[in-house]
């Protein structure tokens, strides 16, 4: 559980880093569809609160395998966020705007969907009912 634990940790932490180039350095491709700043700006909140999750009962699951549990609620919002940005994605040709486009959104939105099921199942190992 302990690396579940720790890489969600560091995916809260690279969600916030990634909002934090969004906004200073702008990562949008070059040839983005009208739709997509409205798109990007609809999710610094809900990514925010995500990474929080994430970071905080990543955090609480390292110190005590007991609180694993809690980390389902941000391992759902992963499969969420991995899911919705893949149905943008392919709606709006963002993979094929250039490979180096293409490879990065596929990668968070397998990262996002993979590690969200991930942390499901290690996390079921420490349920009881």
């Amino acid at each position: 559980m302990r690396k579940f634990a720790f890489a969600s940790i560091i995916t809260g932490i690279g969600i916030l880093l990634f909002w934090i180039a969004f906004f200073a350095i702008g990562l949008a491709p070059e040839n983005a569809p009208a739709c997509y700043t409205a798109y990007e700006h609809a999710f610094p909140l809900p990514d925010a609160v995500l990474s929080i999750a994430l970071i905080v009962m990543g955090v609480r699951a390292l110190k005590r395998e007991k609180e694993a549990p809690w980390l389902l609620a941000p391992a759902g919002g992963l499969i969420f966020l991995g899911l919705v940005d893949f149905a943008f994605n392919v709606q709006n040709g963002i993979y094929t705007m250039s490979i180096f486009d293409g490879i990065v959104n596929a990668f968070i939105n397998i990262w996002c969907v993979v590690m969200g099921l991930a942390i499901c199942l290690q996390v079921k190992k420490h349920l009881t009912f």
